[in-house]
């Protein structure tokens, strides 16, 4: 019975983080980018702190260490993150292509983790499931050396900065022993990472008078906010206790399934071989990095780091 409710809210993660990207694709024909990421963390932001007030005995960052892993989930987790993939989901790239991209990112939190994290060291075999990754992003984005930063291949670049960004974030918050319980982080970023992007969007000359404000992007916006980020994380913090983080991390690996079958029947976006390559190559490379993970969770003992 457990493994089968583990399963269903797996794949519950799966589908709203993947159709996630579906639901960016539609609300950018109704906000601005960035002002429309703002908006989505001010909603998910209130919602993620009400739930850390329930959960947690004191939801507030109290030390220096605690407010600094706040700063970096905010900025780089939160904002960089999701400046990026809005920006790049409002030119030529599909929900599919991009959720593919953006499953890149454990294989980049494992490089940064041997770069940052003194106990961890990167092999051979290490190498090759890096270059592997990172070869099913030139295949995905088929790019154009005459047009390195226009259309469909700066789009895709975008969005491979943002999987970048994200896994960044995620080595750095683990380099510091902060104490701070996940759901408390997770609700000040939000917020922090929200005010960051309101700060970008007025720069960047966006305003609520740049929306239109129709059924589609409303429904869009809430989904996002609701569903994708405060469901979300409430099942992603369930399943990480009962799981752990190799097998969670395999959530990466499922949402692009999901966010091709919704951009194909909702945005009707087309479905090419570039991106299921792309999928398999990045896959094979994240099996490759943490190979030694999966094979000590697989048998229950454990193995000699790679």
């Amino acid at each position: 019975m457990t493994q089968t409710r583990n399963a269903l809210l797996f794949l519950l993660l799966a589908a709203v983080w993947g159709s996630a990207f579906m639901a960016i694709k539609a609300g950018l024909d109704a906000f601005p980018p960035v002002l429309f990421a703002a908006l989505r963390y001010d909603i998910a932001g209130v919602v993620m702190l009400a739930y850390a007030a329930y959960v947690v005995d004191d939801p507030i960052p109290r030390t220096r260490e605690q407010w600094a892993v706040v700063a970096i989930g905010a900025v780089f987790l939160i904002a960089l993150y999701h400046i990026l993939l809005f920006v790049g989901e409002n030119g030529p790239v599909t929900s599919a292509a991009a959720a593919v991209i953006v499953s890149l990112s454990p294989v980049l939190t494992t490089v940064f983790a041997r770069m940052f994290l003194p106990s961890e060291r990167l092999t051979a075999v290490g190498v090759v499931g890096l270059l592997l990754g990172l070869v099913g992003v030139v295949v995905l984005s088929n790019p154009d050396p005459d047009a390195l930063l226009t259309g469909a291949t700066l789009s895709k670049l975008l969005v491979f900065g943002a999987a970048t960004a994200f896994a960044l974030g995620s080595v750095l918050t683990q380099r510091i022993d902060d104490g701070l319980p996940i759901e408390t982080m997770e609700a000040w970023a939000m917020l922090g990472g929200a005010v960051l992007m309101h700060v970008v969007s007025f720069g960047m000359g966006e305003s609520l008078g740049g929306i239109t404000w129709t059924t589609r992007g409303v429904l869009a916006l809430l989904y996002l906010s609701l569903a994708a980020s405060a469901l979300g994380f409430l099942v992603y913090f369930d399943l990480l206790d009962r799981l752990g983080a190799i097998e969670i991390n395999l959530v990466s690996y499922v949402a692009p399934i999901f966010a091709a079958i919704s951009g194909y029947v909702v945005l009707r976006e087309p479905l090419n071989a570039e991106t299921a390559l792309g999928f398999l190559l990045i896959f094979v490379g994240f099996v490759l990095l943490k190979r030694d993970a999966i094979r000590e969770q697989l048998v229950g003992r454990p193995v000699e780091a790679s």
